[in-house]
């Protein structure tokens, strides 16, 4: 194996919450979205590459026994994509194990089209289903980049997750529901699962360690009962036909 290098931010060892059973999660720096809600700002810059290629792979075989059947590895950030040509050797030889990848991602970024090949399964993270609102929310003019990589997995026919970040004030409210339904309904194939995160504050003191300004810092958490009778809101609109 090749020692490319790869800039990782943390290592989680046995995530429930990043893809299906236990899994290792692979936390990427680098990202090109300035989301507002965003609880990891310590992942936006890609810092030192600090592992090789043989050492993440070491460093995932350990925990191969507790996958069982439907765990694996989830490739997270920050943004992977944005490290994928580093990626593509080592998600070649996790495969080889039989060891199942999921890919976390905004869709952002010019990527190695084989990386994405390789995963079983993406779970894609929503910003914003408009352009204004994209472009309010993440702080860049990605959209058009983004509906590019939608159509790019629909030509793969890859599995997805979706997930949303609900926030008060923001996107907590029944029009914007209703239209993530029919946005999805139209633009994206092969969902099988869709998630709604309430916003949180946790992240808040990473703001201030790392001197950044957070543009939330006035919000409070979304209540989780509020962001639950949203989401049955939207699965019965997501049962209506188009």
């Amino acid at each position: 194996m090749s020692q490319s290098k790869i800039s990782v931010s943390k290592i989680e060892s046995f995530s429930t919450v990043d893809g299906p059973g236990i899994r290792t999660t692979i936390f990427l720096n680098g990202c090109n979205l300035r989301c507002k809600f965003c609880h990891n700002p310590e992942t936006w810059f890609k810092n030192k590459n600090n592992y090789t290629t043989e050492e993440l792979f070491d460093r995932i075989i350990r925990n191969k026994p507790y996958f069982n059947k439907n765990g694996g590895v989830t490739f997270s950030g920050g943004e992977p994509l944005l490290q994928s040509n580093n990626l593509i050797e080592l998600t070649e030889r996790l495969k080889k194990e039989g060891i199942h990848i999921t890919l976390d991602t905004a869709g952002i970024g010019k990527y190695n089209e084989k990386f994405l090949k390789l995963a079983d399964l993406i779970i894609l993270d929503i910003k914003h289903i408009t352009k204004d609102g994209y472009k309010e929310i993440t702080q860049t003019d990605n959209y058009d980049n983004f509906i590019e990589f939608t159509k790019k997995i629909n030509s793969l026919n890859k599995k997805l997750w979706i997930r949303q970040v609900i926030v008060p004030n923001v996107n907590d409210n029944k029009e914007y529901i209703k239209d993530l339904a029919t946005f999805l309904k139209s633009t994206i194939k092969n969902i099988e699962k869709v998630e709604f995160l309430p916003f949180h504050t946790l992240g808040f003191e990473k703001y201030k360690d790392l001197k950044i300004k957070n543009p939330y810092i006035a919000k409070k958490a979304m209540d989780e009962k509020v962001c639950n009778n949203l989401y049955k809101l939207f699965i019965e609109e997501y049962k209506k036909e188009l």
